[in-house]
């Protein structure tokens, strides 16, 4: 069976993105596409209704262009499980209130027993000093913490 993945927004959005001329987003855009091509076949990728949210926001031909790749990916529901552990990540890391989405990511992936969280969000999700407290506090209620990296580490799957 392949590894599960779920693709937080992030991903979706260098992969659809405009070329940018900014030469690190330029670079993530052109790893998340060569991923994208290369590997994405090795794994089941999956969604979730807050990156349908997120997708649909901005100009109207980019999201056109994010949900025409989201539709073509599975998406998981948002149980009641996940909203009570996202609940719980937030009053016990340091999820600002602006990052609750990133905090209902994590917690619908990791409820959902995926294997991966792939992101760039560096800010709340792949960040070393959150993610440690995250996996502290999955195992405090004897859950797996889905492993949180980027298209590139997933490169040379």
């Amino acid at each position: 069976m392949k590894p599960k993945v779920y693709i937080e927004t992030s991903v979706i959005s260098y992969l659809c993105g405009k070329p940018s001329r900014d030469l690190i987003t330029a670079g993530r855009q052109q790893i998340t596409l060569h991923w994208w091509e290369v590997q994405k076949s090795n794994f089941q990728l999956f969604v979730s209704e807050p990156i349908w949210d997120e997708s649909e926001l901005g100009d109207p031909q980019a999201v056109e262009k994010r949900l025409s790749v989201l539709r073509k990916i599975a998406q998981l529901e948002v149980t009641p499980e996940a909203l009570e552990f996202a609940k719980f990540l937030v009053a016990n890391t340091p999820f600002p209130d602006n990052a609750k989405v990133d905090a209902l990511h994590i917690s619908i992936a990791t409820v959902q027993h995926m294997d991966y969280i792939l992101t760039w969000n560096f800010k709340h999700i792949a960040n070393a000093s959150i993610r440690s407290k995250l996996e502290v506090l999955a195992q405090s209620r004897s859950i797996n913490l889905p492993i949180i990296c980027t298209p590139e580490e997933l490169v040379y799957f």
